[in-house]
């Protein structure tokens, strides 16, 4: 996996702006959320406690696949509250572990998601 982040281009704080990925295998990992085993929202309405819950759910769906942190390649987050970006970025790092060569990432914000409460969800893609 090469990183690029052009000079001309802002800062990326917590993710890069290109990631050129070889591999064979891609793996799509549907987006998850901070819900529970027995479907009740994790985290209430705490940013940092959700994203951390949806990455940890995240987590369990990479171990299935066999993936690890550092073959996601690309990363997109759904979130109630895109302005809170740093808040996500902190969960994020938190849960991987990551301090650089991080993925290229998106953070769209949305009206509302699939479960009332939901603040954030997140989807991503691995190649090995």
């Amino acid at each position: 996996m090469e990183i690029i982040n052009p000079p001309e281009i802002h800062p990326a704080p917590g993710f890069s702006h290109v990631v050129i990925a070889e591999g064979t295998r891609q793996t799509f990992f549907a987006g998850q959320t901070a819900i529970s085993p027995d479907f009740e929202v994790i985290g209430g309405d705490d940013l940092h406690a959700q994203t951390v819950a949806s990455m940890r759910n995240l987590e369990i769906a990479m171990r299935a696949a066999g993936v690890t942190w550092d073959q996601i390649v690309r990363r997109t987050i759904y979130t109630t509250r895109p302005h809170e970006y740093e808040v996500i970025s902190r969960a994020i790092a938190e849960v991987t572990g990551q301090t650089e060569d991080f993925p290229a990432q998106t953070i769209l914000g949305v009206t509302g998601l699939a479960i009332p409460g939901l603040l954030v969800e997140i989807e991503c893609t691995a190649v090995s």
